[in-house]
């Protein structure tokens, strides 16, 4: 008895066996991945986002560096100006400004003041480039002349017998340059009659002819021509 039930029991186990294992059997289905793709498809928005936020923010930050770099740079600039010119006096003039920092508009002492520049004449002669540097020695350059107004105001503190050179020269083919790098403008020219009058002098000074009538005008000469000179700067504002 006890024999015949293991055998019945063993045909049935055999039975579940052979069906589990049956090779027609269709596969499992996948398990679905929706929720792992979802994770992934934010992950890689989110790591988008965060590369745009630090783009931006370094974009900000280089342009902010920028700015404060180029103030700092201008407020060194103005400081070694004042330190190599070792002015021991400044003439201020209180201005009308928006700038609340900056109320006072100042020349170095024995220097003239126009509009927002100021004008100076060295006591020695030399050559143009040596007059130029000269000027640049003091924060300045040699004088540029726009407009009538400016060239009355400085003929008048100038001695009528001398010739002063200015920032105008021609580095060839009559291409007059200024030394500021302003544009040479015809129209606002004080030439005296017949000058310009030669290729070879490039150089020009401003002094005063009592023919064909008494007045101040531009003469072109030699660069290596000594003369005086007329250093100018723009004006000082604290």
């Amino acid at each position: 008895m006890f024999s015949e039930n293991i055998y019945v029991n063993s045909k049935f186990k055999n039975k579940i066996d052979s069906s589990d294992i049956n090779p027609d059997s269709p596969p499992a289905p996948p398990k679905k991945t929706t929720t792992h793709e979802s994770c992934l498809r934010f992950s890689r928005v989110l790591f988008i986002l965060f590369t745009i936020y630090f783009l931006l923010l370094t974009i900000l930050f280089s342009i902010a560096l920028i700015t404060l770099f180029k103030k700092y740079s201008q407020l060194l600039e103005e400081k070694a100006i004042i330190k190599e010119l070792n002015y021991t006096r400044l003439e201020c003039t209180k201005r009308h400004s928006l700038l609340k920092d900056k109320v006072w508009s100042c020349c170095p002492k024995d220097w003239e003041s126009l509009s927002s520049h100021c004008y100076f004449i060295p006591t020695d002669a030399a050559s143009w480039s040596k007059s130029q540097e000269k000027c640049s020695s003091m924060g300045a350059h040699l004088m540029v002349v726009h407009s009538r107004e400016e060239q009355d105001f400085i003929t008048k503190i100038l001695n009528r017998n001398t010739a002063y050179f200015i920032g105008l020269s021609d580095p060839g083919h009559r291409q007059w340059q200024w030394v500021d790098q302003t544009s040479y403008n015809e129209s606002a020219t004080f030439w005296h009659p017949g000058e310009p009058s030669s290729d070879h002098e490039q150089c020009v000074t401003i002094n005063r002819r009592s023919y064909p009538r008494s007045s101040w005008g531009w003469n072109d000469i030699p660069c290596s021509n000594t003369q005086r000179s007329v250093c100018q700067m723009k004006k000082i504002y604290l």
